[in-house]
């Protein structure tokens, strides 16, 4: 959005300590004349917060990424899961409604594929069927639901995007790409020596963060709202994501074993450097989540610059040496 020419506008949650480790590149003196970069204390738990900080600023676009975007974790706490993923946008939608912004603020809800949930092997446009299997799933869906609602009702510019899942190097540790990533690299480098995960079979449309972001600003641009899926298109299971990455940083490795006992080891010495822990398994599993994208392409002319392979050779630069 900066490079844009944007003036941004960004909430970050008050911690004694710091928490802006990925934007800190893009930090300015609070003091500086013309800034283009500003921060607000908040959480979107906050309704009278978040109410004044439209209300003030008086955007003429809001981006809602908040959420507590962990699947595992939404298990943990279907609570706060719910409460910032569901209840979070129905804040914003009625901060724009209740600040009269209605025909000035575009509003963009991150959907995720996770609303799809439970599906048969097939590609998932805008016109499939939602079953989530998980707090955030449904978090989730409430949010897409309720963002077009108030759509219909009150002629917000309020669009859906419905992203399949995207990676970048800023992707955080618990997150299974990344925690692929920067294991096997430890333990190329000798300063690890096992790799835990959860279930290897799951099969998911990987794409990169850059894509997407782009993807989300051209669904404002269109001329009117909508609900867009944004995917690959490619599916790949978490066992050969790990392939690929082992066999980029020349890790040699062959697996051995079935079910909760199945493990990698290394091919020169028989060394077990990846095992699965029941704890890394959710309650319910969603197997399959492959989207379809000709919505997006053909009318926002957006297309993926990066695939897998590249996706996957960025993220390890930052383990490189």
């Amino acid at each position: 959005m900066l490079k844009k020419k944007y003036i941004v506008h960004g909430v970050v949650r008050r911690s004694s300590s710091f928490n802006t480790g990925r934007i800190n590149h893009l930090y300015e003196n609070p003091f500086k004349k013309g800034k283009k970069f500003y921060l607000h204390y908040g959480d979107i738990t906050d309704s009278l917060l978040i109410f004044n900080i439209i209300n003030q600023i008086k955007p003429d676009e809001i981006y809602n990424l908040a959420a507590q975007s962990h699947v595992k974790v939404s298990f943990e706490n279907p609570a706060y899961t719910t409460d910032v993923d569901a209840v979070g946008t129905l804040r914003i939608l009625e901060s724009i409604k209740s600040a009269k912004l209605e025909n000035r603020t575009k509003f963009y809800q991150a959907g995720t594929s996770e609303m799809y949930g439970k599906t048969i092997r097939k590609n998932l446009s805008e016109n499939s069927t939602f079953r989530p299997q998980s707090p955030y799933g449904a978090a989730k869906l409430y949010a897409h639901w309720i963002t077009r609602i108030y759509r219909d009702s009150y002629n917000i510019f309020a669009s859906n995007g419905i992203l399949f899942n995207h990676e970048s190097p800023r992707r955080g540790e618990t997150f299974v790409t990344q925690k692929i990533i920067k294991g096997l690299s430890l333990i190329k480098q000798g300063f690890q020596n096992k790799l835990v995960l959860g279930n290897l079979h799951s099969v998911r449309d990987w794409g990169h963060a850059k894509d997407y972001v782009e993807g989300m600003w051209k669904i404002l641009q269109y001329n009117k709202p909508d609900d867009w899926v944004l995917s690959t298109g490619y599916c790949c299971s978490v066992k050969k994501f790990v392939e690929k990455v082992a066999k980029k940083i020349n890790l040699k490795i062959y697996w051995k074993g079935r079910g909760i006992n199945e493990k990698a080891y290394l091919t020169d010495n028989n060394k077990c450097i990846i095992e699965l822990n029941k704890k890394y398994f959710r309650p319910l599993e969603v197997d399959y989540l492959k989207g379809d994208s000709k919505k997006a392409k053909k009318k926002l002319k957006w297309q993926p610059k990066y695939n897998l392979n590249s996706l996957i050779n960025d993220m390890l630069n930052k383990y490189r040496k």
